[in-house]
C-alpha cells in the first residue's frame, strides 16, 4: 500500500505587485489556517517518508511548516520546479523514480493542477482545492510508478473551513 497526501500551499501574499509570482511568501493568515490542518494531521498520526514540493516560495514554506510540525526532517523535501506549472502528466511523472520503500509521501503544489489531479479519485469531483487543503489517497500498489492505475481509496479531504475551532 502507498499513501499520498496532496497539499495545496497555504494562502500567500499579494502585497508586493512587483514580486514575481514564484517568489510570493505566505501570509500569517495562511500559516494560521494551515495550523488547523496540521492539528488534524497530527490527530491522524500520519507518517511521511518523503515530500515533493513545487519550488515556488509559498509551496516551499508550506512544506517546511508542515514537516516541522510533524517532526519530519526538512532534508526529506525535494524541490521540483516542474510542479509550478504542472499538469496531470507532470504530477504522475513525480512517482516514476521514487524509492518504493517509501510508504507515504506528501506532494505540495498549486491549482489548477492539484484540483485536476485529485479529481481523478474524488467522486463527485470538486471545483477548486482551497489553500491549505489536504487530500489523502491510499493506493493498492507496491510501487509508486503503479499508482496511476491502482485501485485507490480517499482517506480524507480536509481544509481549514471544515475544521471547527480557532
Amino acid at each position: 500500500m502507498k499513501t499520498l497526501y496532496i497539499v495545496r500551499h497555504a494562502k500567500s501574499s499579494w502585497d508586493f505587485p512587483a514580486l514575481p509570482d514564484h517568489d510570493r511568501p505566505l501570509l500569517e493568515k495562511g500559516k494560521k489556517r494551515t495550523k488547523k490542518v496540521i492539528d488534524f494531521l497530527l490527530k491522524q498520526e500520519i507518517e511521511l517518508d518523503f515530500i515533493i514540493s513545487s519550488s515556488a516560495l509559498r509551496a516551499r514554506e508550506t512544506a517546511i511548516y508542515i514537516t516541522k510540525a510533524l517532526s519530519v526532517s526538512p532534508d526529506l523535501i525535494k524541490l521540483d520546479p516542474s510542479l509550478y506549472y504542472a499538469d496531470n502528466e507532470k504530477i504522475f511523472d513525480q512517482f516514476l523514480d521514487l524509492n518504493d520503500s517509501y510508504k507515504s509521501i506528501m506532494l505540495v503544489g498549486h491549482n489548477p493542477a492539484l484540483t485536476n489531479f485529485v479529481n481523478n479519485w474524488l467522486k463527485p469531483p470538486i471545483d477548486w482545492l482551497p489553500t491549505s487543503a489536504v487530500v489523502a489517497l491510499q493506493f493498492e500498489a507496491e510501487r509508486w510508478e503503479d499508482i496511476r492505475f491502482a485501485p485507490a481509496e480517499v482517506k480524507f479531504v480536509v481544509f481549514p473551513k471544515l475544521i471547527k475551532g480557532k
